[in-house]
């Protein structure tokens, strides 16, 4: 009995078939000049789930290349998932901000970035910021005892779109919580649906766990949310007067 696959033990296999003859000797081979080798050495060969390369295991160790300008075996020679690819941009453009002040119309509001815990929410919020997405932008649903909310450049709650264009994924973690009033996170439409809108609480809402990402926390300005908090607003929550985003600086500790 022998155990094949077990260095490459983070691929899942699957699509196995098995080669049990001997290599096929075409008249084309022979004349060739090839070395080939005549004895029989099954061969298995599979693919892996969500990877573009496949794998042969056969009984034979590979050659090894001699010498200094020898090139070692490429083992990872497929295209990258996007997965990997936003990973690599992430990790190329340094490390995420850690504190973000959001400008109102109201006064500054500063606030803690968690980018350790949630990353890609992170930069989709911080790059929105740099790029002057939120400047102008209305906090249009504000309730009294539960939260401000803001984030959307059409003012109606409708819109806004992540920098990637397209919906993302929760990003939820055990230490973050909707456990207290300050906490800023993420609005959207059901599981899965982040956008550009956030909101930040005015007082612990824990029935948001698991269902909202908490991105931060405000450390600086609590005084101004509870301003917007108590402005007046219409029957739909929106402010009577404008209440505006005039910029957002984000920076590291």
């Amino acid at each position: 009995v022998r155990l094949l696959g077990k260095v490459e033990n983070t691929e899942r296999f699957c699509h196995l078939a098995l080669f049990q003859g001997r290599a096929a000797l075409s008249a084309n081979l022979i004349g060739s000049g090839a070395k080939v080798d005549e004895a029989e050495d099954p061969t298995l060969l599979c693919l892996s789930f969500k990877r573009s390369r496949f794998f042969l295991f056969t009984s034979r160790e590979p050659l090894e290349p001699e010498g200094d300008d020898a090139v070692g075996r490429d083992v990872f020679n497929e295209k990258p998932s996007a997965d990997d690819l936003a990973l690599a941009q992430r990790d190329a453009k340094g490390p995420l901000p850690r504190l973000a002040c959001i400008n109102t119309s109201y006064g500054e509001v500063h606030v803690k970035l968690f980018p350790d815990e949630c990353p890609k929410t992170v930069e989709n919020f911080t790059t929105h910021a740099r790029q002057g997405y939120y400047d102008g932008v209305l906090f249009h649903r504000v309730i009294k005892g539960f939260m401000c909310q803001t984030g959307d450049p059409l003012g109606d709650g409708t819109g806004g779109t992540s920098i990637w264009g397209h919906e993302f994924e929760d990003e939820f973690h055990r230490s973050l919580r909707h456990d207290r009033p300050f906490t800023v996170s993420m609005a959207n439409a059901g599981p899965n649906t982040n956008g550009s809108q956030f909101f930040i609480t005015t007082a612990p809402t824990t029935w948001l766990d698991n269902k909202h990402t908490v991105f931060g926390r405000v450390v600086v300005g609590a005084d101004v949310v509870q301003g917007i908090e108590k402005v007046k607003c219409d029957k739909s929550d929106k402010p009577i007067v404008d209440i505006k985003i005039i910029s957002i600086v984000c920076r590291d500790e």
